[in-house]
């Protein structure tokens, strides 16, 4: 009997064909094969009912640009989210079931970052990505259906297709089962008190006139845990300062 993945990725967009790279490579094909997850792609357009397929509109009001239509778009989450429709849900609430989420990638959104990624990854079993396109969404299907805005990044993107990628790819490496050894995940960047990880060396152990710390080649176990951990911390103050506030 066939498990069920840990968790379902549903990503609404207007260009599923930029995931198809994306998702069929390295750890993230490997993660969908082992049925650890599921990615399932839903094109936006095929929930216009005019004959053009129109899914954008110039906004009330005035202003530059397209807005994506809340009512394509509701009937693209309807198709995914089932259970509950928006009018049914409380006011700014998608969820159909405690275990599922609804996500707008927008750069109004909360920064995405490694906690954030852990807590979504271990409390959630389907999560719709919904990717914006043009000017914006509509605000009521914001109102509506969406759970929790997401950004990437303080910058501006032509999609959201792209900051769903990265929420996709660092969420799988943190379900169980994905990364081999597993053990390596909380020795990466931002893993340990928000800290960069320390500097790592293989061979040869000499390269230009630049030689491998002696610490790492002594053999103590113990000596090498404190220079990374002193190391860790060294790197954070001189790279990101600002992780340590």
């Amino acid at each position: 009997m066939a498990h069920m993945p840990r968790i379902q990725f549903h990503i609404l967009t207007l260009f599923p064909e930029l995931f198809t790279g994306i998702l069929n490579s390295s750890l993230l094909a490997k993660a969908s094969a082992k049925g650890l997850v599921s990615f399932n792609l839903t094109q936006i357009r095929d929930f216009a009912t005019d004959k053009h397929k129109t899914v954008d509109d110039t906004p009330f009001g005035g202003g530059e640009g397209m807005l994506l239509k809340a009512d394509v778009l509701y009937r693209a989450w309807r198709s995914v989210v089932p259970e509950k429709s928006c009018a049914e849900a409380p006011s700014g609430s998608g969820l159909s079931s405690a275990k599922t989420i609804t996500i707008l990638l927008s750069p109004q959104g909360e920064l995405f970052d490694q906690k954030m990624a852990h807590e979504l990854t271990s409390t959630y079993s389907k999560i719709v990505l919904v990717c914006g396109h043009y000017e914006g969404v509509d605000e009521r299907f914001i109102d509506l259906c969406v759970d929790r805005e997401v950004s990437i990044g303080n910058y501006i993107l032509t999609g959201g297709e792209l900051p769903a990628a990265v929420l996709v790819e660092t969420m799988t490496r943190l379900v169980p089962g994905v990364v081999g050894n597993e053990r390596s995940l909380t020795e990466e960047s931002l893993e340990r008190d928000g800290l960069l990880k320390y500097p790592q060396y293989t061979r040869p152990r000499e390269f230009k006139d630049h030689t491998v710390p002696d610490v790492l080649l002594a053999g103590d176990h113990k000596a090498i845990q404190t220079w990374r951990e002193q190391e860790m911390r060294r790197r954070t103050e001189r790279k990101r300062p600002d992780l340590l506030k």
